[in-house]
C-alpha cells in the first residue's frame, strides 16, 4: 500500500503538544491592528488548541 504524504500546508501551521492535541496560530492577527485593542492583540499572540471536532481530519493530513 502507499504511504500518505505529509501536506506542507498543514505542516508549516499546525505543531503537536506533548499531550498529542494540535497547536494552531489565530487568525486576525495580519492587519488592521491600529482598531484592534491592546488586550485583545496580545491574546491573539497566544496559540490555540485545535478543536476535537477537526483534530482528526488534521492529525490525517499532518500523516500521523
Amino acid at each position: 500500500m502507499p504511504k500518505n504524504k505529509t501536506r506542507s500546508s498543514v505542516k508549516k501551521r499546525y505543531r503537536k503538544t506533548a499531550k498529542g492535541h494540535l497547536k494552531r496560530k489565530k487568525a486576525y492577527t495580519s492587519h488592521i491592528l491600529t482598531k484592534k485593542t491592546r488586550k485583545r492583540k496580545r491574546n491573539l499572540r497566544r496559540k490555540a488548541i485545535v478543536d476535537s471536532t477537526q483534530e482528526k481530519k488534521i492529525s490525517s493530513m499532518l500523516g500521523s
